[in-house]
Parts: C-alpha cells; sequence; structure tokens
C-alpha cells in the first residue's frame, strides 16, 4: 500500500463510515445535580440533551435513537454555551443538511434529509470560560447515538470500498461495519478460505455502535474479512476490511539519518535522509536544523511514508524526511539534525557533511 489511502474504484458498495463514537466516561464536578438512574454507562447524564418533537413537546433522549432515514431532527442542550459532537463526516463534507446555532438558553442542532450514513453519536457539553480560556464541564454533558434506519442499507455508509484495520496485540481491534438497524443480524466472514467467523461474546464482540472488536488480536487473525447483514430482505454485504497485524514496540520514534555524499565537491547536490520505521496508524512528523538555516540558504525538504511488509505477517511504516542541497557552498558543510516526533516523545538523530 503507498500513500494515506486505500480506496479501489469499483462502484460503490454498502459499507461503513469512518466515525469515532464519543464514548467518553464522565465524572461529575461542579455543583451537584440530582442524581438520575444512567441511559448509559457512556454518560452519568441526559439531563441536557432534549429531541424536540411536534408542536413544541420536548422528550429526554436515551442512549439510543431510532429514526427512519429521510425524517428530520431537531436536538436541544440546555445552556449557554453549548459545544456539539456528531458524525465527523457531516463536517468532512461541510453538509448544507446540518445547522447548529446558540441561542440565548440552549445550543440547537438540526439535521434536515436524513440519510443512512448520518447514523452515530450525537452529543453535547457545556463550555466554561474564562476570558480567552475554555474547559468542558463533565457534569453537564448529554450524548444519544442515533440509527437512521434504511432498508435499502444495511450497513452505514462509507466513502472508501476498501479499509485498512491495524491488529495490535496490545489494544483492541475494530472491524467498523455498524449497521443502520439494531436489530439486524450482523456476521463476520472471512474471504480466504471462505468461512464465517464465530463470534464467541469473549474474544470477538459485536457492538452495535462500533462494529466487530477483536479483544486481543494476534497473528492468525489477519487476512481479508467482510460482514454480512440480514433485516426482513435479502442479505447485505459490507466493504472489505484488510486486517494486518503489526507489533511495534513502543515509545519515541526509531530514527535513522544519512547524508549522500557525506563528502562533498563545491556544486554537488546533497541528500540527506531521516528514516523512522514504525506501527503503520501512528503519525511521525520531522524537523530540520542544518548548517545554512542561518543564512537562510535554500534547500528542499520532502517528506512522505508507504506501508511495508516484514514477513510473518508483520506490517510497518515507513516514514522518511529528505533534506536536498543542490549546490553545496562551503557554508553547508557541518551537523545536519532531524527531529522526528511522534505522541510517545521524540528523537534525535544527527550526521556530518564535510568539503572534500
Amino acid at each position: 500500500v503507498v500513500g494515506q489511502s486505500a480506496k479501489s474504484k469499483h462502484p460503490k458498495e454498502p459499507g461503513e463510515n469512518k466515525i469515532k463514537p464519543v464514548n467518553k466516561k464522565v465524572k461529575p464536578k461542579g455543583p451537584k445535580m440530582k442524581e438520575r438512574e444512567p441511559a448509559d454507562s457512556s454518560s452519568k447524564s441526559q439531563s441536557i440533551l432534549m429531541q424536540v418533537m411536534d408542536k413544541g413537546r420536548f422528550q429526554k433522549l436515551a442512549a439510543t435513537l431510532s429514526l427512519s432515514a429521510g425524517q428530520s431532527v431537531e436536538l436541544r442542550c440546555k445552556g449557554s454555551n453549548v459545544t456539539w459532537s456528531y458524525p465527523s463526516y457531516l463536517d468532512t463534507f461541510k453538509d448544507s443538511r446540518l445547522s447548529i446555532k446558540q441561542l440565548d438558553r440552549y445550543g440547537q442542532l438540526i439535521l434536515t434529509n436524513s440519510t443512512a450514513a448520518d447514523t452515530g453519536e450525537y452529543s453535547c457539553w457545556l463550555q466554561l470560560c474564562s476570558g480567552y480560556k475554555c474547559r468542558k464541564d463533565e457534569s453537564k454533558t448529554g450524548s444519544t447515538y442515533i440509527f437512521f434506519t434504511d432498508k435499502e442499507e444495511l450497513f452505514v455508509p462509507t466513502p472508501s470500498y476498501f479499509e485498512i484495520v491495524y491488529l495490535n496485540p496490545d489494544k483492541p481491534a475494530v472491524v467498523p461495519c455498524r449497521v443502520t438497524t439494531p436489530s439486524a443480524k450482523v456476521t463476520l466472514h472471512r474471504e480466504f478460505p471462505a468461512e464465517e467467523i464465530e463470534t464467541d461474546g469473549t474474544n470477538i464482540i459485536y457492538d452495535v455502535k462500533k462494529g466487530f472488536v477483536y479483544q486481543h488480536p494476534t497473528s492468525d487473525h489477519k487476512g481479508i474479512v467482510y460482514c454480512k447483514a440480514e433485516s426482513q430482505g435479502a442479505p447485505q454485504i459490507s466493504i472489505k476490511y484488510h486486517l494486518l497485524y503489526v507489533e511495534v514496540p513502543k515509545g519515541p520514534p526509531s530514527a535513522t539519518i544519512a547524508a549522500s555524499p557525506s563528502r562533498a565537491e563545491v556544486g554537488d547536490g546533497i541528500h540527506v535522509t531521516c528514516t523512522v520505521l514504525g506501527e503503520p496508524d501512528a503519525d511521525v512528523n520531522f524537523s530540520w536544523q542544518y548548517p545554512g538555516q542561518e543564512s537562510e540558504r535554500p534547500v528542499i525538504i520532502q517528506s512522505f511514508w508507504r506501508l511495508i511488509n516484514r514477513g510473518t505477517g508483520h506490517t510497518m511504516r515507513i516514514s522518511k524526511s529528505v533534506l536536498v542541497v543542490e549546490d553545496f557552498e562551503a557554508r553547508d558543510a557541518g551537523n545536519y539534525i532531524c527531529i522526528a516526533q511522534n505522541l510517545q516523545g521524540e528523537t534525535t538523530v544527527a550526521t556530518q557533511v564535510e568539503p572534500n
């Protein structure tokens, strides 16, 4: 796989949108509120989120809500400074069907002409602001998961036709074939050899809001899989998911650096390459320090990555940043320093280029 996408040009099949459900544990802070039985473990209070019904009636929302695709929905959150979270693709496509407004006493979210792809988590919370700094009021949140049911689209549609799922031995992996109809019967299948994969409820479970969850992934799980859903009609097939097994030590990037050539003549072109081998889903950011930086010598810096197979089913990501000096001068001699950074930390490596 090269670059940053794994899409094919086949006709669109029913599938799943890359939406991360918002399932944040909420700890009450600040003034005590009247305790109510939580409808879902993902939030302690549903009190500030309401659905607006016909004729100005309001309805408190449970953990899930089922509506037919095509229906419009209006949600309100009590408060004068409300922030919303909703399926991310609505932002990606700047969808005009979605309208969010802040009024005096409540925030309003309206979604018109809903589709199966709008299925997902809708949540809101109050912001507490002091000057320019704001933080989430953990005691005043609300969320609901809305299914927009569509018998033609049992799976939540996706813009891609093929997705990669990384199997990491120390965290659960999700095959994200979510359905629009919560009562649909969903099964998981391996493409080769063709067989249904047993969902035992312990090692592999089905979560209607996420998809199939591999609790303890191993290299035996790798391969191409798809999901099948049935609900009062012909079964439907999801997009395909390529499960790749990865096993890379966690930590700051493992970086190397090399200059070509390391001894240069005046007028030569030199290439200094910084390379990181790491987890396939871990982004690496590069920055450089070099001898001609203060005098603003022109250099070209390009960064890119690709996936590589290290054998035994292990997939890794090779990330590179290349600094190019097109016409070497005496002031370009010295230390070339690359700083590679990921979420776990940063690594600094250096090499020297000398005049010949």
